[in-house]
């Protein structure tokens, strides 16, 4: 009886946020070795089939890298860099392309399936929602001058086809999104899985953005887990950087969320995949078991 109790607290402690975030739009990005492991794939899965299935609209982001890397072994293809910045070239982009839409989504699709959800790609029939432009790319030479290099066909997410996310996800689905954009001529584009789910939150003004990383989100003192921060403000976040504690991986995933939260977004949040409901245990319960990233100085706007 006691452990039914519990249970019956759970929900209600959740019911608050539920009504709160019903018809919101919640960007989920999802990548790296997290998505290697079945187990931790399967439990995102479960918890974006939850949330869509309580109303809440879930976009989920995802990213393919270690396919991508695979694939390129297989095919003898080795990363190329250009002023530190690796090159998609025709080979390269087609291989990912290939990769993310024709494996690794249809792949999450189909477990997302398996537990009762509804969910449809973002690249359909060689069409990308993500409008993209191709990336100018600025490198400082050693005599500090200043030089654009070319890195391919790597994008930049500009726009967000807001008309089919609404009409995918008003009706309960959910929208998985291979980080592929497009520009005015068809052309395809590999975009940084980070930064376009930063660009489809920044576009969308969505409630809020969450990374699933393999770490509880940022710490005071990296790999020190007792110096580990709950709730960091965007100007502790930017004095994180600028002081050199925030780097790495970490870096891109804090840049996505200050990007997102510049452009609007209430919330964005940090939290560990590897944690059974996590996501669950982060926007339902009062304390949360990741990192949050708020702007304070607008409350009470």
């Amino acid at each position: 009886m006691e452990e039914a109790v519990r249970k019956a607290e759970a929900l209600i402690e959740a019911l608050p946020y539920v009504q709160q975030f019903k018809g919101k739009l919640v960007v989920i990005k999802f990548g790296g070795s997290a998505m290697e492991d079945a187990r931790v794939m399967d439990d995102v899965l479960e918890d974006v089939v939850f949330l869509a299935t309580v109303g809440i609209r879930p976009i989920l982001v995802h990213g393919g890298g270690p396919h991508i890397s695979r694939a390129m072994k297989e095919a003898g293809l080795e990363a190329r860099f250009v002023g530190g910045h690796r090159v998609t070239d025709e080979a390269t982009l087609h291989i990912a392309v290939r990769v993310l839409t024709q494996q690794v989504n249809p792949e999450i699709i189909r477990r997302i399936e398996a537990h009762g959800g509804r969910a449809v790609s973002a690249f359909r029939d060689g069409r990308s929602l993500l409008r993209a432009r191709k990336r100018t790319t600025t490198v400082v030479a050693d005599d500090g001058r200043r030089e654009e290099v070319d890195v391919g066909f790597v994008g930049d997410v500009v726009t967000v086809d807001r008309e089919s996310v609404d009409a995918i996800t008003g009706e309960g689905t959910i929208l998985t999104v291979p980080p592929i954009g497009q520009d005015d001529s068809g052309q395809l584009y590999n975009v940084n899985a980070d930064s376009a789910a930063a660009a489809i939150a920044r576009e969308l003004v969505t409630e809020k953005i969450v990374f699933l990383s393999n770490v509880h989100g940022i710490m005071a003192r990296p790999g020190d887990e007792s110096s580990f921060l709950s709730s960091v403000d965007r100007a502790e976040a930017d004095d994180l950087i600028a002081r050199g504690v925030i780097t790495g991986g970490m870096l891109p995933k804090v840049a996505a969320c200050l990007e997102a939260i510049e452009a609007g977004v209430p919330k964005a949040h940090i939290i560990d995949a590897r944690l059974r409901h996590s996501l669950l245990l982060e926007i339902f319960t009062d304390t949360g078991v990741g990192t949050e990233i708020v702007d304070r100085s607008r409350r009470g706007r």
